[in-house]
């Protein structure tokens, strides 16, 4: 877009969010694993870059902490008062910034389409309007601004509970989408006068709408018929709501770009995660966080991942949690798997039934096929790491490290008490507890000699 550079971004996230029932902020309320402002971060950054403000308020700390990583700029509103005097917090800084217009964007409208954005900035751009707004036509119109027309023109934007039929003629369906486009010459000298002398005490942005009209400006209502992904979310079922339309969304686009997804009704997929062609999803099953799945990798039902690499050729049994790991190559995890953060499965390795890792490497070709603990441990090559094996990794206060060396074979019911090695090609007999190096080409055993007794009668 031509104007890009004198156009800047305003996002209103500074409210309560009360009818969420929640300790967070309602803009941090998630969908799909990520944060609501979160979508609309990601539908603003192409347009806008570094134009991006944020009014934030109601626990403004938590907002900040989740976006620490991220080079925001936030506006902190002391006291909410309304969205018009959201607007007037934000004023100083929008003007001093140079930009010539303002888009204003509610934080809790996540599914916004980019390709609707863009349309209604040109249109608006095109019209030399100096206030320009989305609406909805819908068949309830519920707790949303009533948009006013006279003659097919925008007269005003009446909030529901200071509409008045004797007043303002009969009820229209035709409602405020809360994403408007603000010329800021033009805005300036309207926003001293917002007051918030009506029903809920609040300062209103609408109110603007009525004053540009009187003044004779240029306003334009860009009719966008009953868009569901223009909604904003106040409570929980609207919330569930928006988030299956995400999923819905999200799932088709894979689907037609080359990923077979099987049950695709059931299965979730975060906004952040990859996909390539050639990749194998059984539903249900959730993927999460910044979680990539590589072409000929399979994941079956009944499994979660997130924030996980999993490279070609692996297969991620049902029943799984994948969580901060790393799957190599043609590797083989579950059923019933448990990879903890820094879980690293080298290239062919397997994990199986109820096995869990966690910062921890096992090497190429090694495997730990059922009923192990590796925590803080560091496996080599063609390892066989028998059941019931556990690396005890923590004496009470610290966490200790296990290194298993390249060909090693531990058997079952063996704890290694960290720290400790075992060498390569070393064999650790079953049930023992090692508690020392074991050297290279060794065959430790740490158990008491079995004894036979005569039973009593």
């Amino acid at each position: 877009m031509s104007a890009r550079e004198t156009i800047g971004a305003l996002v209103l996230a500074a409210g309560k969010g009360t009818r969420m029932h929640s300790d967070k902020p309602k803009v941090l309320q998630e969908l799909l694993g990520a944060p609501m402002l979160r979508y609309v971060y990601t539908a603003l950054d192409p347009l806008f870059g570094e134009g991006i403000w944020t009014v934030i308020g109601h626990k403004s700390e938590m907002i900040e902490q989740a976006f620490a990583d991220e080079d925001r700029n936030f506006i902190l509103q002391t006291e909410q008062l309304g969205t018009g005097h959201a607007l007037q917090t934000a004023w100083n800084e929008l003007v001093e910034s140079g930009v010539s217009h303002v888009l204003v964007i509610n934080g809790d409208t996540p599914l916004l389409p980019q390709p609707r954005l863009i349309n209604f900035l040109k249109e608006c751009l095109a019209g030399h309007a100096d206030i320009g707004f989305m609406t909805l036509t819908l068949p309830q119109p519920g707790s949303f601004g009533r948009v006013v027309r006279h003659l097919g023109d925008v007269a005003a934007i009446i909030e529901a509970k200071d509409y008045d039929e004797s007043l303002h003629g009969p009820e229209p369906r035709e409602i405020n989408a809360g994403i408007y486009l603000l010329d800021v010459a033009s805005v300036t000298p309207l926003l001293e006068r917002l007051t918030n002398e009506n029903n809920s005490g609040e300062y209103y942005i609408t109110d603007l709408v009525g004053f540009a009209v009187e003044e004779q400006m240029s306003v334009i209502g860009v009719d966008c018929g009953n868009d569901p992904h223009l909604l904003g979310i106040n409570n929980p079922a609207e919330l569930v709501r928006s988030e299956s339309l995400l999923r819905a969304n999200l799932v088709m686009e894979w689907l037609e770009q080359g990923v077979t997804i099987h049950a695709p009704e059931y299965v979730r997929v975060g906004p952040m995660v990859t996909l390539e062609p050639g990749a194998v999803l059984h539903g249900p099953c959730e993927i999460y966080g910044n979680s990539h799945v590589a072409r000929g990798a399979e994941i079956y039902s009944n499994t979660w991942i997130k924030d996980s690499n999993l490279a070609e050729g692996c297969v991620i049994h049902p029943f799984s949690h994948l969580d901060g790991a790393t799957v190599g190559k043609d590797c083989v995890a579950g059923p019933y798997a448990r990879l903890r953060p820094g879980a690293v499965m080298k290239q062919g390795s397997k994990v199986g039934n109820f096995v869990e890792m966690k910062k921890s490497v096992l090497g190429e070709g090694s495997k730990a096929n059922h009923f192990t603990y590796l925590g803080d441990a560091e496996v080599g090559t063609d390892v066989n790491i028998g059941a019931g094996t556990i690396t005890c990794n923590y004496d009470g206060v610290n966490k200790h490290k296990t290194t298993i060396e390249d060909n090693a074979f531990i058997g079952s019911n063996t704890s290694l008490v960290a720290p400790v090695c075992v060498g390569k090609n070393s064999l650790v007999g079953a049930g023992s507890v090692i508690t020392k190096n074991i050297p290279e080409n060794a065959v430790a055993v740490a158990r008491s000699k079995q004894k036979n007794l005569p039973k009593k009668c």
